[in-house]
């Protein structure tokens, strides 16, 4: 299924990342595609951003931001932030160590930004993290490795629905 905000996405990064995150990048959105996932623009705060959420059925799986400006420029050019925290399809789920111990890098720590009322208590792929925000992991122009786990980290949400 190809909608207009996953064009959108994909001619954003096709025509403004550089070579060594393009591919990667564009390789991922053509996986999520694949995956039937659904490209929904954020408005609001997020209204001068090209913020998405990711949908599987209606469910978020992730959400990706492409080229942040203002106070989002942090994240630029691409970031990833995992589902909105309404599962809990991580906690035990076993994958291989040391995409474990990347995801437990990726941890996304509560800054009180405002979208959530503060960081909670979550079980990350059998380890406890206290002050998580809503969004389990955050991953900032992603590497290989981290691909790697985001695609692991769909799959594992996208059976979760499923099921």
């Amino acid at each position: 299924m190809i909608d207009n905000e996953y064009k959108n996405a994909f001619d954003l990064v096709s025509n403004t990342f550089t070579p060594d995150l393009k591919a990667d990048t564009l390789d991922f959105l053509t996986y999520l595609n694949g995956c039937s996932m659904a490209f929904e623009r954020f408005y609001g705060y997020w209204k001068n951003q090209n913020y998405y959420a990711v949908k599987y059925n209606n469910e978020i799986v992730c959400y990706i931001l492409i080229n942040g400006v203002g106070d989002e420029v942090q994240f630029a050019p691409f970031t990833i932030w995992t589902d909105d925290g309404k599962a809990n399809c991580y906690e035990n789920f076993a994958i291989e160590e040391h995409l474990k111990k990347c995801a437990w890098n990726k941890v996304d720590y509560c800054v009180h930004c405002g979208s959530c009322s503060g960081g909670t208590q979550k079980m990350i792929f059998g380890k406890l993290f206290d002050n998580v925000c809503r969004t389990s992991m955050r991953f900032i122009n992603p590497d290989k490795e981290d691909f790697a786990l985001i695609k692991k980290i769909i799959s594992i949400r996208k059976n979760y629905i499923d099921n």
